[in-house]
């Protein structure tokens, strides 16, 4: 998994990482930010987090394209200050008022134009990286690896946001719609980090800051290939149909912000007890996932000395679990409903080797799917995660609560079809996108993700006017109608990759 991988992979995704620390905290608790600041109702707030999360992923396409002409590192740093800024601006305990809503728009701007500038263009580089032909074979494994540390970012988020709001509550008597804004305000301190970051280990992947102008790939020397006008025309038509497909996952994937948060605070029994419990202190899904990760040292390590250390990891990690057991008190602990986000980038990190094992082990059988093909089997895996949701909302109505492991259970399955779809599809995209458009490429993939992120306001409008079952019944059936239209094209795809 990791041998082999350059180094300008880990800079870049350590920097990526504190960037989307920032963002997910930010996220964690916006929506329900927007109901108790401004006092608007569920389907206004989804409104509001919809069409943000549109420009998120919207505006990487110009950025990409401004890319391509000035090159990927002066956007990426432009991007960072001015996602600062606003996460700055939207620090600020500016009140309830209209003013205090322009302020807080004026913030959200920022962060969209930051982050069209700075996202797509730093995975552009991680591509970048594997364009020697030395390093083709790891291209998958490297963006798999990336997307793992994006989520090691987005684990911490849900929890540094619940923890900051409750101290500066508790500490300086700050009234709790006040208090969101501390959680904004960590932000701007990740995005400092990050940027350290970047400059500091800049000289592991300067070679990989280069745009269509540029004669050279990076490490080969060698000039980029030339496409004839149909390659690139049935290079562009093939990512197409994939963005179209996509629009539909992220659609469904992005309720983890809106309507599943709407559940875990309206419909989920916010108290826990036992074993259970557990699963909600951030320090026991690290200690689960070291566990994951030794598991696979212990048994891949080719000397005595690393298996002896990784079984000593283990002992640590299992007896640290049982102390934590001990001190589980009968009452339980109280649940915020924020924190069921860090389930999925938890999953995410701790499935990622068992996801490339997997894939490996089908590989040197020479059975490994197409990145399209797990693109597809991803959709469906979503449909299988609305399912569940499905079925524990039978005969529920708005107000009636249910276990906690009905949304665990549904952010684990729609974890699995997250690994098939998102990591492949970024390397998708940097592998088949024609050498003069791999920017405008890369943001042509953000563009389906907001475009979806704009139809993720539909089940927040319906949250309350039509049966729970109907708002999870419907991600179900486009998820499924949309897999069905991928693998409908398969060979197609599958001729350019």
């Amino acid at each position: 998994m990791f041998e082999g991988q350059p180094k300008g992979l880990y800079a870049l995704a350590l920097a990526n990482t504190g960037e989307r620390f920032g963002y997910y905290t930010m996220l964690a608790v916006f929506a329900l930010f927007l109901k108790e600041n401004f006092g608007w109702s569920e389907g206004q707030a989804g409104i509001v987090y919809s069409v943000f999360l549109m420009f998120v992923y919207f505006l990487p396409l110009v950025g990409g394209m401004l890319a391509d002409k000035i090159g990927f590192g002066k956007c990426v740093t432009t991007g960072i200050f001015v996602m600062f800024a606003g996460y700055l601006l939207l620090a600020i305990p500016a009140g309830h008022d209209v003013a205090a809503q322009g302020m807080m728009y004026g913030a959200l701007a920022m962060i969209c134009i930051g982050t069209s500038l700075f996202k797509g263009n730093l995975q552009v580089m991680v591509g970048n990286l594997y364009d020697d032909a030395k390093l083709q074979d790891k291209r998958d494994s490297a963006f798999s690896i990336f997307y793992m540390a994006i989520n090691i970012g987005a684990l911490f988020a849900p929890t540094a946001a619940v923890e900051i709001m409750k101290y500066v509550q508790e500490t300086f008597g700050v009234s709790k719609a006040d208090s969101y804004h501390y959680a904004f305000g960590v932000a701007c301190v990740s995005l400092v980090v990050s940027i350290l970051i970047y400059y500091a280990t800049r000289k592991w992947f300067a070679h990989a800051d280069y745009n269509a102008k540029s004669t050279a790939t990076a490490d080969s020397g060698e000039k980029a290939p030339e496409l004839s006008a149909k390659e690139t025309k049935d290079r562009i038509v093939a990512l197409c149909l994939v963005f179209a497909v996509v629009i539909f996952f992220w659609m469904a994937f992005h309720q983890n912000g809106l309507t599943l948060t709407y559940f875990a605070e309206q419909d989920t029994a916010l108290q826990s007890t036992g074993v259970e419990s557990m699963m909600f202190d951030v320090t026991n899904l690290i200690a689960c996932i070291i566990i994951v990760y030794g598991m696979f040292s212990l048994f891949q390590s080719k000397t005595a000395r690393g298996k002896a250390i990784s079984g000593l990891v283990l002992l640590a990690c299992v007896g640290f679990l049982a102390w934590k057991y001990t001190s589980i008190t009968p009452e339980g602990i109280k649940l915020e409903a924020p924190i069921f986000q860090q389930f999925n980038p938890c999953f995410v990190v701790g499935l990622t080797p068992v996801s490339l094992a997997i894939f490996g082990w089908l590989a040197k059988k020479g059975k490994e799917p197409s990145a399209p093909r797990k693109i597809g089997l991803g959709m469906l895996v979503a449909a299988c995660g609305f399912v569940v949701m499905t079925i524990g909302s039978l005969g529920l109505e708005y107000g009636d609560r249910v276990s906690p492991n009905w949304l665990v259970s549904t952010y684990l399955v729609l974890t699995f079809g997250e690994l098939l779809l998102s990591p492949m599809g970024i390397s998708f995209v940097s592998k088949v996108a024609p050498p003069k458009y791999k920017g405008m490429m890369m943001g042509g993939w953000f563009v389906a993700t907001a475009i979806g992120n704009l139809l993720v306001c539909i089940p927040g409008l319906l949250w309350k006017n039509v049966p729970l079952v109907a708002v999870w019944g419907i991600l179900v059936g486009l998820c499924l109608l949309s897999a069905l239209f991928l693998f409908s094209i398969m060979k197609r795809l599958e001729k350019v990759c």
